[in-house]
């Protein structure tokens, strides 16, 4: 199939890419008990760069053990954990794709069961309702951060992203969306907060820019990428409050601190309902690398492509069915629908 999608793609950021096809970060448990990556999880994440995916995002790595909230996850912050990861990078890289580390912090999406027995954090002091499928019980009450306690946060992910860097990877990516820590700010429903980080869309905005602000002087736009999330499916749909006042003010501000790598995630929802609104919301004054996608067709991918809306396409469910995703995209092949026995293994 002849298509803007699978035609090389030059960012001046990325690179030279194979093509336009992006593995979205997708959370999977798999790491060892010391939550390390696996010559499994390498090898899962090498079949789709050999098969042809130009950009793998890895499936979200914890940024500090008080920031988990899942079962076997992978952890990124000792030397032993970026030595692990060495291995998967080296090999995605071989195959002529690149690779970025998905940094994440659960904040009140956790337990005490996932955090070494510490209360969870957040922008709030509520619980998050109902039940933690990680261990059936319902989530930890929170403690609110307070305001002294910001550059601890931010410390946790440039460790991180350093680890990551000492491993090879290529860039990071900073998960900022999906009710996890940072859109727990974001989000007047939770951040119920007096300070300088709750109130006003430019408090809310604070977390996520100063962490942006420091990590772009440190690393620069060649090497930080971040996730939002404004409009997705969560029970219905879920959207930022003030969200066309939220993105003007965001994305404005991030473009000034020197950002140019951009995800905007809708999870598992209608493109088009949730984060494709969000594209087109915001592409006016985002003139610079954008990704985004996940439920879309080949012919929608290309439309997208070729609209300007996207410069690449994200996939997740679709791509961890499929590893053979790109040859069954080049060929006009359908793609195997996700079930919850390939869930439950690394294909």
């Amino acid at each position: 199939m002849n298509s803007k999608l699978l035609m090389p793609f030059s960012s001046p950021y990325l690179g030279q890419l194979k093509n336009s096809i992006v593995m979205s970060a997708m959370t999977r448990g798999f790491a060892d008990a010391n939550h390390c990556c696996t010559d499994e999880i390498a090898a899962y994440y090498t079949r789709r760069a050999k098969d042809g995916v130009a950009l793998i995002l890895t499936e979200g790595i914890i940024v500090d053990p008080g920031g988990d909230g899942y079962c076997n996850v992978p952890h990124l912050y000792t030397d032993q954990h970026a030595k692990s990861w060495e291995q998967a990078v080296k090999q995605v890289q071989a195959a002529g794709s690149k690779i970025f580390a998905q940094l994440w912090h659960c904040g009140r999406i956790s337990h005490s069961d996932f955090t070494g027995g510490l209360d969870p954090v957040s922008s709030t002091d509520k619980e998050a309702s109902g039940i933690n499928r990680q261990n059936d019980k319902t989530f930890g009450v929170p403690r609110a951060l307070g305001a002294d306690e910001m550059p601890d946060i931010y410390q946790m992910y440039v460790n991180s992203a350093d680890k990551a860097f000492q491993a090879g990877f290529d860039g990071v990516e900073i998960h900022m969306g999906h009710g996890y820590l940072i859109d727990q700010f974001f989000d007047t429903r939770i951040n119920e907060r007096t300070d300088i980080y709750g109130g006003s869309v430019e408090n809310r905005c604070r977390l996520g820019v100063e962490l942006i602000d420091i990590l772009m002087r440190r690393y620069g736009p060649d090497k930080v990428m971040i996730r939002i999330s404004p409009s997705r499916e969560m029970g219905g749909l879920y959207e930022w409050p003030d969200l066309d006042e939220m993105l003007g003010y965001f994305i404005q501000k991030v473009d000034e601190l020197g950002l140019r790598l951009l995800d905007v995630s809708c999870a598992n929802a209608d493109y088009f309902q949730t984060s494709g609104k969000v594209v087109r919301s915001i592409r006016s004054i985002w003139p610079h690398y954008l990704m985004g996608g996940a439920s879309l067709s080949i012919e929608e991918a290309n439309q997208e492509l070729e609209e300007g809306w996207l410069d690449m396409v994200t996939w997740g469910r679709h791509i961890l069915a499929n590893p053979d995703f790109v040859t069954r995209a080049r060929m006009g092949q359908e793609w195997l629908s996700m079930t919850n026995e390939m869930r439950a293994v690394l294909l």
